[in-house]
């Protein structure tokens, strides 16, 4: 794990990136950025395993130990990818088919203090098919995350 820390200012948004893999390695880039609010971050999420084809935006607001599900992508990113809590500023695209690496990238657009202000996570997994699937909850605890999922975070503050 690694941490790169920037001095924040009043009105700007200081990125913080922060990397843990539980079960493959995750690149996210960049490394740090500093954006003004009303500006656009895009983050990228890649890995090198053919057979995650499921990739996971998280946001962890400051304070807080769960996570929101922002959006996820199962071989492809839909229209629908993002839930309808982030849509209009957040939207996801990427490559997650075939046996090359997959990538995945979270847009913010028209970033917002304090409503953007979180630590983002990607995560990448295996499909998982079940015949008839449980109800579950999209919004994980920390403690909750299982082992086949590997996480990767950028934390972004103002």
């Amino acid at each position: 794990m690694f941490m790169m820390m920037m001095m924040m200012k009043t009105g700007h948004f200081a990125l913080l990136l922060t990397g843990v893999s539980m079960a493959i390695q995750i690149h996210q880039s960049p490394p740090a950025l500093l954006k003004e609010a009303g500006g656009d971050v895009q983050l990228v999420c890649s890995h090198q395993q053919s057979d995650f084809r499921v990739m996971l935006w998280y946001q962890q607001p400051p304070g807080s130990a769960a996570m929101k599900l922002v959006g996820y992508g199962y071989v492809e990113f839909r229209d629908d990818a993002v839930e309808e809590a982030f849509r209009g500023h957040f939207s996801l695209a990427g490559e997650l088919s075939g046996d090359k690496h997959k990538n995945a990238s979270l847009f913010i657009r028209n970033l917002r203090a304090p409503e953007h202000t979180a630590t983002y996570f990607c995560a990448a997994s295996k499909p998982q098919f079940i015949k008839h699937p449980p109800a579950a909850d999209k919004n994980l605890q920390p403690a909750e995350a299982r082992e086949d999922l590997s996480f990767s975070s950028f934390n972004e503050r103002i």
